[in-house]
């Protein structure tokens, strides 16, 4: 038998080269599928990719037993050491000799997570027509030594749901409530299911109906897999059985033919990469797994000052001017924001328009109506008071009633039918256009070197549909060039302003990729206007993109009271603050719960980067009632507890799993002032007594 394996502190995988040559994985970290007979083997094919033209040996939609996939050659392999791991490159060829495909793995010092993507090459004198390539393959998932036990009932199913104001909504369901089945009555001709359980993203916000992950946690094995797909577009991921029904195959990749439009003709001497995605099989439970990708998602990340001191932004948008900024109202704002502790003022949308300005913007010139004293002006009074400028931007669209409308080229913007595509009101720029991306370095460079901003909040309200077709070999592939090429340009704009802060913000959080995120430090979790609501949001946004980056929303309303107050800062305190609503306009002693808030912040904010996510109880969704949130240290545990909409004013939660808890302390607020919540720990379990509806507050946990 010939084996490639690679290791690293956290890492395991091992391949095997079957004696007609496949590759077969048969172990990734604790997935030991060694023990699997060589018939079963056979299925564990590492790369499916499916020509136009050749047969496909599927049952169904699913993307199983496609040609040439299932009979690549195994060629060789290279592994090379990295400063932080290992690449593994993997060479196959198909048996005409028309295709060379390279499977890269990247392992990890410090994570069990994956990260996997493969590149074709076109190495005959035909073109090819590629339908789909998977950027990560395996069967097997989760199964370890359980290989004949029921993986429909064993296996738990988590999907998180995105919808605009309702983010990271995970859904748990067992893999035969999903509508998997096993197959209990094994013949020899059996065939597998049609039935594969779907995920998919089109357009061009990547999570605007799912975020880009999924978990799978076996109750029987202890194990959990956890994948993310790295694209800022279209994506889709499957499982399905093979093996006569006995194995579960997990299928990761960007966009494909069937379900996203897209579709590659690749010519004689010309490659592809797929998008990469990220994959990690652990011992434990679905918490365990995000907590490891957690990890991984920091290691990959851009290096950056921004996710180290993790600076409090004050953005003038949510239940406050929305969008309507002037030079009046900005100014007791930024002097409030600089009252309590703030230290970033964001001017939001409308900076640039007199009046409505939704379908009239692309120029991003300062208003000179709303600013009288000129855009310089309010800004450097901003600097003036200890605070970084930032301005809101939406580079990517131009108003179907903006000045440059009609005199710009149609192969500036995404066309289908001939036609530009027109979405709420808005062109989309198509960035494979190096006059767009010159165009938006010239927006940049207005902004960062003559307006002398620090942080430009950047949005994306509106999508692209299925694509373009403009030099592209379908809509599918003209979207997937756009998506490469804004990635490039961001590339280029953080070379240019290293110290630049820009903010990922999809409508919040429609497009919270690790595409994306690998290059912004922060991102807008959500739009949700409601703060009970927002703390739903913000007790999970960590399950998806790490703590340190995930900005939610802190908004005292003009009418509200003290737990009001509360609620919102304790919402944000466990992530990254952004500050809103009318501060010059509360009374004095909500305005020092908001300053209280922020200087408890600042007391243990550094150690977010460094923290790991946790949830006592479960995952939460909106409108629960009780939930909770933790950020995990060394012997300590930062933990939010909310109290939504409810009648039940007293609730328990065991930190047993955290460790043999010391002392509990209620950091926020000041406990010697509060009369409206009690908590008592008692063998590792915490209760609390809430008063009222609508509460929240922050503790600190130490362990033995």
């Amino acid at each position: 038998m010939t084996y490639i394996n690679v290791t690293t502190k956290h890492a395991t995988l091992k391949f095997e080269i079957l004696e007609n040559k496949k590759v077969a994985l048969i172990q990734v970290n604790s997935n030991d599928l060694s023990a699997l007979t060589e018939q079963q083997k056979q299925q564990l094919t590492i790369t499916e990719v499916q020509i136009t033209g050749e047969n496909f040996h599927h049952k169904g939609l699913n993307f199983l037993n496609t040609t040439p996939g299932t009979n690549l050659i195994y060629q060789s392999y290279q592994a090379d050491e990295r400063d932080n791991g290992k690449v593994l490159k993997i060479t196959s060829q198909d048996n005409n000799q028309q295709l060379v495909v390279d499977n890269f793995y990247q392992l990890f010092d410090e994570t069990s997570i994956i990260k996997s993507w493969v590149t074709i090459h076109n190495i005959g004198n035909e073109n090819l027509g590629i339908e789909y390539v998977s950027s990560f393959a395996m069967t097997g998932i989760n199964q370890g030594k359980d290989l004949k036990a029921n993986f429909a009932t064993h296996n738990l199913l988590y999907t998180p749901h995105n919808n605009w104001q309702a983010e990271a909504q995970w859904q748990q369901q067992t893999l035969k409530e999903a509508g998997l089945d096993y197959w209990t009555d094994i013949v020899d001709d059996q065939q597998n299911s049609t039935k594969r359980i779907s995920v998919t993203n089109n357009s061009s916000w990547s999570a605007s109906e799912f975020s880009p992950n999924g978990i799978l946690t076996n109750t029987v094995t202890n194990q959990s897999a956890i994948w993310q797909i790295e694209n800022n577009g279209a994506w889709h991921y499957e499982l399905t059985d093979s093996s006569n029904g006995e194995l579960l195959t997990l299928l990761l990749s960007g966009p494909e033919e069937l379900d996203n439009h897209w579709w590659k003709n690749l010519q004689p001497g010309e490659s592809f990469e797929t998008v990469k995605v990220a994959f990690g099989q652990v011992s434990g439970d679905y918490e365990k797994a995000i907590q490891e990708m957690t990890t991984y998602r920091r290691i990959i990340r851009r290096s950056n000052q921004d996710n180290q001191t993790l600076p409090v932004i004050f953005n003038d948008y949510m239940n406050g001017l929305m969008g309507d900024p002037t030079d009046e109202k900005e100014r007791p704002l930024i002097d409030a924001a600089a009252e309590i502790g703030c230290d970033y003022f964001v001017i939001d949308c409308g900076w640039y328009a007199d009046g409505y300005w939704w379908d009239s913007v692309g120029e991003w010139l300062p208003s000179d109506k709303r600013f009288p004293r000129g855009i310089k002006s309010i800004i450097q009074y901003i600097r003036d008071k200890g605070l970084v400028p930032g301005l809101w931007l939406e580079i990517e669209v131009v108003g179907i009633n903006s000045p440059l409308a009609n005199k710009l080229p149609d192969d500036w913007f995404f066309m289908r039918h001939g036609k530009r595509i027109i979405d709420c009101d808005r062109y989309h720029l198509d960035f494979s256009n190096p006059e767009v991306r010159n165009f938006a370095d010239q927006i940049m460079k207005r902004l960062v070197e003559e307006y002398s901003v620090g942080y430009i909040k950047m949005d994306y309200n509106i999508t692209t549909g299925i694509g373009t077709e403009t030099n592209a070999d379908g809509v599918g592939d003209g979207l997937l060039n756009h998506n490469r090429a804004y990635l490039q340009w961001l590339d280029s704009i953080f070379t240019r302003y290293p110290d630049l802060v820009i903010e990922n913000c999809g409508s919040g959080g429609m497009r919270h990729d690790y595409a994306m995120l690998q290059r912004h430090s922060i991102q807008s979790m959500t739009d949700q206007t409601d703060y009970v609501r927002n703390g739903n949001i913000a007790a999970v946004g960590s399950s998806v993109v790490a703590p340190e980056q995930c900005a939610i929303w802190s908004y005292p309303l003009q009418k509200g009271d003290k737990e009001e107050v509360i609620f919102n800062m304790v919402n944000a305190m466990l992530v990254r603050i952004h500050q809103s609503g009318l501060l010059n306009q509360i009374d004095q002693e909500r305005l020092n719960l908001v300053a209280e808030g922020i200087k408890v912040y600042k007391t243990y904010r550094e150690k977010i980067p460094t923290m790991l996510p946790v949830w006592p109880e479960t995952l939460s969704h909106l409108d629960d009632e009780w939930y909770s949130f933790g950020l995990q240290g060394n012997h300590e545990l930062y933990l939010a507890v909310w109290h939504g909409i409810g009648n039940d004013k007293d609730h328990q939660l065991s930190l047993q799993k955290y460790g043999d808890v010391k002392n509990v302390n209620q950091i926020y607020p000041d406990i010697t002032e509060d009369e409206n919540s009690q908590y008592l720990v008692n063998d590792g379990q915490l209760n609390v007594t809430f008063k009222h509806e609508k509460m929240a507050r922050l503790y600190h946990v130490t362990f033995n």
